[in-house]
């Protein structure tokens, strides 16, 4: 049954992750009509606390038919339209744990409310004008962000920021549309369409969509994050390195070649970037037949990274071994780190960087001298890393909002309209040729905002929420 069509009934669930025995607070809440008589059926308030919207009572949750206490806890009222879905809404908020929270929500199912599908309280809450396509789609931002740039981002788009200029442009459009469809219908009694003015306001929708089209990639980067692989010889330092910059001990770190024999990850993040480091096994031949399927992982995960970290011994240089493991992974964008740098001389160091960028034709900024052991040159490899993929205007702007894949999908498309808008001017074609395009991107920036939106499209961007959300 889709969600369009269930708004009417009261749904509940639980809304607070819940860890066995490790949660002090668990929210079980409900939205729909019957919330308040279903609330009534199941809590207890002692004395003459009122039932009025946005007030919490004290009291106890007990079984309707039974009367077996359940649990002790906090009722929250918020009436419609004053609350997140526009409709009733309730809240008990419970002891944590499973167990608690389990009996409140059965209770409530019993008692006549259905189980939230995902996402469903902000699908109601869009369905009922309270938020915007785009809201929404931030609430479930907010909630997966994975640094505080990226909350930053989906805070401004729960705010209207990215609403606000499609709105507007959306409007110009429409206006557009109004000004050439009433030529088409009342042209003798109109004055001539100033054709520069139209071509200078769709000029400037399409500044306009272009500028929102370009913090897309950066949006993907603060969403997903970037996955960079270590990769290189056994003992190399390659696991000193992880734990130097994620400052604990998550590999382990021997002078015996071949310790890691998996891949060992670790998430960090740097410059507001959400990073997944994996610290590979190292790539050489064995006849260990545990060490050949880290070395076979090792290498998928280099092929599957946005950023290869290619580490080496300063020591050792750049053999012939590191030649070979190159060749493997030189299709993906790398940085070259020379680790145990505190063993050369500044000299011999850039002796080597210099054979390095003749050999291989790379620029010196993607090669970083390191001392893992030492914690020296991680500064320095985070600003690579963050210059490597051309984030170094993301620290600096302020970036109001980003869009995520749909929406620029959507804006995409509503730009390629009306580039064929301005194409059809300057062909010269009757009046009616301009409002069919026209059309399209009015239609395309309203599936941005949720105006003109598809039960199908909101089933897929709603399916990707948490129940209880």
């Amino acid at each position: 049954m889709s969600p369009i069509s269930t708004k009417t009934e009261t749904i509940a669930a639980i809304a607070t992750a819940i860890v066995p025995q490790q949660g002090s607070i668990g929210i079980v809440r409900m939205s729909g009509s019957e919330a308040v008589a279903i609330a009534k059926t199941l809590f207890k308030a002692p004395g003459n606390q009122p039932w009025s919207s946005h007030r919490i009572l004290y009291g106890y949750i007990h079984h309707p038919h039974t009367q077996q206490l359940v649990d002790e806890a906090l009722l929250l009222l918020m009436l419609a339209p004053r609350s997140y879905t526009r409709e009733d809404v309730v809240e008990f908020h419970c002891h944590g744990g499973i167990i608690p929270v389990q009996q409140v929500l059965q209770l409530c199912l019993q008692a006549g409310a259905r189980l939230a599908t995902p996402g469903e309280f902000t699908l109601r809450a869009f369905l009922n004008g309270r938020l915007d396509l785009t809201q929404a789609e931030s609430v479930a931002e907010l909630v997966g962000a994975k640094s505080p740039q990226a909350a930053s981002a989906a805070l401004a788009g729960l705010r209207g920021k990215l609403a606000a200029p499609i709105h507007h442009l959306r409007s110009l459009c429409l206006d557009i549309l109004a000004e050439i469809e009433a030529r088409v219908d009342f042209e003798e009694d109109l004055p001539p369409l100033n054709e520069s003015e139209i071509i200078h306001q769709l000029q400037e929708v399409l500044q306009q969509l272009t500028d929102i089209l370009d913090t897309a990639d950066r949006g993907e980067l603060l969403r997903t994050g970037l996955k960079v692989a270590i990769v290189g010889r056994p003992n190399v330092g390659k696991s000193s390195l992880l734990n130097a910059w994620s400052r604990s001990d998550r590999a382990i770190v021997t002078d015996l070649p071949g310790t890691t024999r998996d891949v060992v990850e670790s998430q960090l993040v740097v410059g507001g970037i959400p990073i997944q480091v994996l610290d590979t096994a190292g790539i050489r031949k064995s006849d260990d037949k545990v060490e050949q399927i880290g070395v076979e992982r090792s290498q998928i995960a280099a092929q599957s990274a946005d950023l290869v970290l290619f580490t080496l011994d300063c020591e050792n240089g750049w053999t012939e071994a590191e030649n070979e493991i190159y060749q493997q992974v030189k299709n993906r964008p790398i940085i070259i780190v020379m680790n145990k740098s505190d063993r050369l001389s500044s000299a011999q160091l850039e002796n080597l960087r210099q054979s390095i960028i003749n050999q291989l034709d790379i620029k010196p900024s993607l090669i970083i001298a390191t001392a893992a052991t030492l914690n020296q040159g991680i500064t320095d490899l985070e600003e690579s890393i963050l210059n490597a993929v051309h984030t170094e205007n993301l620290q600096s702007a302020n970036l109001e909002f980003a869009i995520n894949q749909r929406q620029a999908a959507a804006l995409t498309r509503a730009k390629i309209a009306l580039e064929q808008v301005e194409n059809t001017i300057s062909d010269r074609l009757p009046f009616d040729f301009w409002t069919i395009d026209l059309r399209g991107a009015i239609h395309a920036l309203g599936e941005v905002t949720g105006e003109e939106v598809t039960e199908s499209v909101l089933d897929r961007i709603f399916s990707r929420f948490c129940i209880g959300k």
